[in-house]
């Protein structure tokens, strides 16, 4: 029996504008750019924000609505960016606030919405708040998680707790100025904001407003899930997991992630978004949260029982952590299904299959996944993230040399086991063309190196060819703008082991057919399980580059019981 959901928005269209408005982000594809490789404009092997300016169009002709930017704020750039000293300015390396006023108006212009990653659990330990917190200035004593020490048995001193950094090592860093220790859940470079404090609220409120006035459409908000910890600092159970005290995994996290003050912080923002978007008009200003939590918790993120909202979505990031080169169809099935059992009604899915902290596409599932993946992602209901690079299949840089990695995990590991926790090789720059550093800089060296497969892997090859990924791409996002893609119930089920199916439909519009095989090897399938006995055809709407299949190929009926599916083949048809 199929698996039913709606697809998280009413089947009947809105004709007000301000409700299509404030409805823009529903079925959006939200492109990620990494700005520091993404295109470098000054040739200093950085990509920054003109370089971004000047690949725009590429984004409006490839159909894309909407990009979030990783951080370009003021920063050390001891974690690339997610570590600010100063929320309100452009790093220098990336440009100036003029050029990023550009940026906004070409968007504008291009009809594209810039999102902001917004980073409220810590800043650097450069910020002017943290110098005047070290410092007891009044009106900043407390605005970081600061505590008093103990003396061990040995005579010397040792941190409050046994809590750990996400990063490795200790959370907890002596600051002799001070006299105390400060809490950091990543790099002791990044102290943690105290959220208890009304004073933080306050400014991170103001840094939102300030960036919200220069014309950004919303925030992907960095590590919620982060944003408290437990008052009294108790020490945290052991996880069993590691005999290693330094490691993250070493306790159950119960008190320094997903407490429930969470919720407040996040509803808050929501509201803050929305009274700034019915102050100012125009479309809805956003909220997107990152959070790698317990799943039922990140569901109360959408709204509480008694109706408060938090963030438009929180990321859904199961078709990442829980599928694997080993999943099959059951998989696949089993992990949307969740999601949109879970997910309150008339709130919005989403789906993500790779990001800056996780490996791409074609190098977790394999080469020839590519295009079923985009498939599916782009066919499933409500938002489709995209990570710059996916839409042409590029992949992980694995061979990156210790002297190359500049990942913080990576180096406070070492040498030995800088491979097995490094996201430097999913950041590599993007693969424009052929040419030196492919496309991306002209500089001798780039911050980190170009996948060497780059000459026969990139974009200006794929847009000379009649198949390629980016065709496949672009044909997908063309197919979202059907009626029964942005409104239609979605149906999931699985065929045998390999192949599943998700089926799109909506009255009065043709059904949408997605076929999945998950397999290394082709499969036969009856089609004639999933599809009525009046069904006469399917025609083919997207195909991938190895698909036996054209696009605008008619299937017959007598076709269905004996359909052939190349290994990890998919199709996009029309029910006819």
């Amino acid at each position: 029996m199929a698996a039913l959901a709606s697809a998280g928005s009413s089947e009947e269209a809105s004709n007000d504008v301000g409700d299509i408005d404030n409805e823009w982000w529903k079925t959006a594809v939200f492109y990620q750019i990494y700005p520091r490789s993404f295109m470098d404009s000054n040739d200093d092997g950085i990509g920054d924000l003109r370089g971004v300016l000047s690949k725009l169009s590429y984004l409006a002709e490839t159909g894309i609505t909407a990009t979030w930017l990783s951080p370009i704020f003021q920063s050390p750039m001891i974690d690339f960016g997610y570590d600010i000293s100063d929320f309100k300015a452009i790093h220098e390396e990336y440009g100036t606030m003029e050029d990023f006023e550009e940026l906004i108006a070409e968007a504008n212009r291009l009809n594209i919405k810039i999102i902001l990653d917004f980073v409220p659990n810590h800043s650097s330990d450069q910020c002017e708040w943290f110098i005047k917190s070290a410092a007891r200035e009044e009106g900043y004593e407390d605005f970081y998680v600061w505590a008093d020490g103990h003396i061990n048995e040995d005579g010397e001193m040792e941190p409050p707790n046994n809590w750990q950094s996400v990063f490795y090592g200790s959370a907890w860093t002596w600051h002799p100025e001070r006299g105390q220790y400060y809490y950091h859940q990543f790099t002791a470079e990044q102290p943690d904001l105290n959220y208890r404090n009304s004073k933080v609220v306050e400014a991170m409120d103001d840094v939102i407003t300030f960036w919200l006035d220069k014309g950004v459409s919303g925030f992907r908000v960095d590590a919620v899930n982060h944003l408290f910890e437990d008052p009294e600092l108790r020490d945290e159970p052991l996880s069993g997991k590691t005999q290693d005290k330094s490691s993250h995994l070493y306790t159950e996290h119960i008190y320094t992630k997903d407490l429930p003050e969470v919720y407040d912080m996040l509803y808050h923002w929501r509201n803050l978004l929305d009274e700034y978007t019915e102050k100012h008009g125009g479309p809805a200003r956003i909220m997107m949260t990152e959070a790698y939590a317990d799943f039922k918790f990140l569901m109360d993120y959408y709204e509480n029982a008694d109706g408060s909202k938090g963030p438009h979505f929180p990321f859904n990031f199961f078709l990442l952590t829980d599928i694997s080169q080993t999943s099959d169809a059951r998989d696949y099935v089993f992990n949307i299904q969740k999601w949109l059992t879970y997910m309150p009604r008339n709130h919005v899915a989403n789906w993500v299959m790779s990001n800056h902290d996780n490996p791409r596409i074609a190098s977790r599932l394999g080469v020839d996944s590519v295009d079923a993946m985009n498939m599916l992602l782009m066919t499933l209901p409500g938002v489709a993230v995209t990570y710059n690079g996916d839409e042409i299949g590029m992949q992980d840089f694995r061979d990156i040399s210790w002297e190359d990695t500049v990942d913080p995990p990576a180096r406070n590991v070492g040498p030995d086991k800088y491979k097995e926790v490094s996201r430097d090789p999913v950041r590599t720059p993007f693969q424009w063309s052929g040419e030196k550093n492919a496309g991306f800089s002209n500089a001798d060296k780039t911050w980190l190196p170009v996948h060497p497969n780059y000459e026969e892997l990139n974009l200006e090859i794929q847009k000379s060819l009649e198949k390629s990924h980016y065709s496949v791409y672009k044909d997908l996002i063309e197919l979202r703008k059907l009626p029964v893609m942005e409104q239609g119930r979605t149906a999931l089920e699985v065929i045998s082991r390999n192949v599943f199916t998700v089926t799109r439909s909506l009255k009065g519009q043709s059904s949408i057919l997605t076929i999945i095989n998950t397999s290394d090897e082709e499969q036969m399938v009856n089609l004639l399980e999933v599809l009525d006995e009046d069904i006469k055809q399917l025609t083919v709407l997207v195909s991938g580059v190895n698909s036996i299949y054209d696009k605008g190929t008619e299937i017959p009926q007598e076709d269905f019981e004996h359909f052939i599916l190349t290994p990890q083949e998919a199709l996009v048809c029309m029910i006819e």
